[in-house]
């Protein structure tokens, strides 16, 4: 299966996504994962530097692809049981050429109005790709949440906007937490350094809900 992790948007977490999805899938379903790393500033892959650093870490396989990347994703496809593609926040050719071969492209959104002005053109291009590759599912998920209870009408009024375009949301959504930018930075994932928190509750669901999803499911973007 291939996950793809982007959208237009920067600083929304998707890079944050992307690893802690691996680590769930070659943790929990003790599958053998390759993250692929698209973006210019290589975040996913410094990441792995960090973590190939320490040897009480499982290492997960990363290569770096860029541009006119749809063969070689194809190819990758055959020989590992997940494919985590995390692609930058901007709409490039390694953005399109991902999303016309992923089973699943995850659009992480934070709940301000500046990332959900992006949501009519990632609508526009999901609506592109879908006609070369009519089995993906799409979904936006809300990120770095306020924790506030008197801010969680901007959690509920952000779904509100993603799904008034026809793209699932998923119920799942991550919080703003310390131990995120934590882990990143030591090239560990919240599953492995807070197993029991919040943190690894909210990356867990999220991971849980995509897995649930079918093709012929009734989420899938139309």
């Amino acid at each position: 299966m291939m996950i793809l992790v982007g959208g237009e948007k920067g600083g929304s977490g998707k890079s944050c996504l992307a690893q802690n999805l691996a680590v769930y899938f070659a943790r929990d379903k003790q599958a053998i994962v390759l993250m692929v790393d698209c973006d210019p500033q290589r975040t996913t892959s410094d990441w792995i530097q960090a973590r190939n650093a320490d040897p009480s870490l499982p290492a997960i396989n990363c290569i770096q692809l860029y541009g006119k990347i749809r063969n070689d994703l194809l190819s990758l496809k055959q020989h590992y049981d997940y494919v985590i593609v995390d692609c930058g926040g901007q709409d490039n050719l390694a953005l399109r050429a991902a999303m016309s071969v992923a089973e699943h492209v995850i659009i992480p959104l934070r709940p301000k109005r500046r990332d959900l002005k992006t949501v009519p053109h990632m609508e526009d291009m999901l609506s592109t790709c879908k006609m070369v590759n009519p089995k993906m599912l799409a979904s936006f998920v809300i990120t770095q949440c306020p924790s506030l209870p008197n801010q969680a009408n901007r959690i509920i009024e952000a779904k509100e906007v993603c799904s008034s375009y026809g793209i699932n949301v998923l119920n799942a959504v991550t919080y703003n937490r310390n131990v995120y930018d934590d882990s990143e930075e030591q090239g560990s994932s919240v599953l492995e350094n807070e197993p029991n928190s919040k943190a690894a509750e909210e990356m867990k669901a999220i991971a849980e809900e995509l897995l649930a999803m079918e093709p012929d499911d009734s989420h899938e973007f139309k």
